[in-house]
């Protein structure tokens, strides 16, 4: 069904509405509601209120993907306490995780297609925040594994819905820098989260478990995790502040109680649009993929290799990696974006692909050296080059989604494109490097080469990946302009 042809959606939307053969997406209005009556073509609001809103969101994103990240700092005291494998904890990590993250994705990205996004992000806020201090009382492996299933299902719901709300927001030659600002939400929170669980480790740790009422005795990485978790609740407040964008290039219609809403695309129609597109979308995922899979197995396992084999402690790795994830990746992650931006104005449509292949080459001679040098602080500054060159594509990444499918589409897209990232790169590159350690090295110490193999033969894959899908890329944009000028009456892209 994935791969079914451009001429089948047309048969299946045709077929319920002969008399409009201009009106595909029109065959999915539910029984009861009226035949669709509108397009949302408003002027864009003020920039300034824009930006705001993306700010809102980058917000909720940092404490997001703090809740996310905050167990990389804590492998040392976790595998102690819970008495685990590296291979254990990378499940923790990554795969318990990521799984329920992008099976939950798919209906996610159909709600957010359909319902209020703002809504949609508020529920499952609360429900990843409860998760994350909830890790904070596990006694064991399993219990502490079912919370993060928690978290993953919890945190399901924000990508696909903040991606459709800022693609709403801006005109598409403004989206790659606008997804790479709410994007640096993932190193602002990755960042906080090595920073403050860093120094709050090191005093609880001097500490040692405290006794608290009713919960009882907790160790000091526990403490880490209900800070963090109740730290989640005060940007529900910033939510209630933003308004919920009308949907471009979305047609609406009227239900049996007189209400406007967004028409739904039957999965057939959505599988035949992404069918036709079938090799940008195999070439962007499986990109994108590769590189994700370097970023979360290398940056999952960098502070465990700066501890084995130059001896920092989590107050050092606190500091120095928070600052190189924050302003490093902070520096990357918006030059990309101005790049993309800049290259699309330039005549590239394929711009968010060429930045991920520019990305790609120039992290291997970075990823490379930086486990091989002794000095231990050349190995710190090469690690932030490559940590520069990792955050680069990122927001071009989420631009290239919103630029090829209509907006009835995006929410289902995003999720797709989680899915492929997330369980190829969250669920399985943090156990890759852990896999390398403790299968074919035998040795904890040898880390750095299992950061080398996975880092440097994921990065070459994705440079092959990229390479093929520029021109089938540049094909589904002029695809989508098409779509919207024949099926919803857009005459130019948004």
């Amino acid at each position: 069904m994935f791969f079914a042809s451009y001429s089948e959606l047309s048969a299946v939307t045709q077929s319920n509405h002969p008399a409009d053969d201009r009106d595909p997406s029109s065959a999915s209005i539910d029984p009861g509601e009226s035949s669709p009556e509108s397009v949302g073509e408003a002027p864009y609001p003020a920039p300034a209120y824009a930006w705001y809103v993306v700010a809102v969101l980058m917000v909720i994103y940092v404490f997001n993907f703090m809740d996310r990240m905050i167990l990389n700092l804590l492998v040392t005291p976790i595998k102690r306490d819970l008495e685990i494998s590296d291979t254990q904890m990378s499940y923790l990590m990554g795969f318990s995780f990521a799984l329920f993250y992008t099976l939950f994705g798919f209906p996610m990205g159909r709600l957010a297609d359909r319902v209020n996004r703002k809504s949609l992000i508020g529920a499952g806020l609360l429900v990843w925040t409860m998760m994350t201090a909830g890790c904070g009382l596990a006694k064991q492996y399993w219990h502490f594994l079912c919370l993060r299933v928690g978290v993953g299902v919890g945190e399901a719901t924000l990508g696909p819905s903040a991606y459709s709300i800022i693609a709403d927001y801006f005109p598409k030659e403004k989206r790659g820098r606008a997804l790479s600002l709410y994007s640096y939400g993932i190193f602002l929170g990755a960042g906080l989260a090595v920073l403050i669980g860093g120094t709050v480790t090191e005093w609880a740790a001097k500490r040692g478990p405290i006794s608290m009422p009713i919960v009882g005795t907790v160790f000091p990485w526990q403490i880490v995790f209900l800070i963090v978790g109740v730290a989640g609740i005060p940007p529900l407040v910033l939510l209630l502040t933003i308004r919920e964008p009308e949907r471009r290039g979305a047609r609406y219609s009227t239900d049996d109680q007189g209400q406007k809403v967004v028409e739904r695309l039957p999965y057939k129609v959505v599988l035949a649009y992404l069918g036709k597109n079938r090799m940008t979308v195999l070439c962007h995922h499986i990109g994108f993929s590769w590189l994700a899979f370097s970023s979360y197995g290398v940056g999952a396992w960098a502070p465990a290799f700066m501890e084995r084999t130059h001896g920092w402690g989590a107050g050092r790795i606190g500091v120095c990696f928070g600052s190189h994830v924050i302003f490093v990746g902070g520096l990357g992650i918006l030059l990309g974006g101005w790049l993309t931006d800049s290259l699309l104005r330039r005549g590239h449509s394929d711009s968010t692909m060429r930045v991920g292949l520019i990305a790609s080459i120039l992290w291997i001679p970075f990823g490379l050296t930086y486990p091989l040098v002794a000095n231990e602080w050349l190995c710190w500054a090469l690690m932030a080059a490559s940590y520069f060159f990792v955050t680069f594509p990122i927001g071009s990444a989420a631009a290239a989604i919103m630029n090829i499918v209509p907006n009835a589409m995006r929410g289902q897209a995003t999720a797709l494109y989680f899915f492929a990232v997330n369980l190829i790169g969250l669920g399985i590159g943090p156990s890759a490097v852990a896999w390398c350690t403790d299968y074919v090295f035998r040795d904890e110490s040898l880390i750095g080469y299992s950061i080398i193999i996975v880092g440097v033969g994921a990065h070459a894959a994705a440079i092959v990946a990229f390479a093929l899908g520029l021109k089938p890329y540049r094909e589904s944009v002029a695809r989508l302009e098409e779509w919207e000028r024949e099926h919803v009456g857009i005459e130019t892209s948004q």
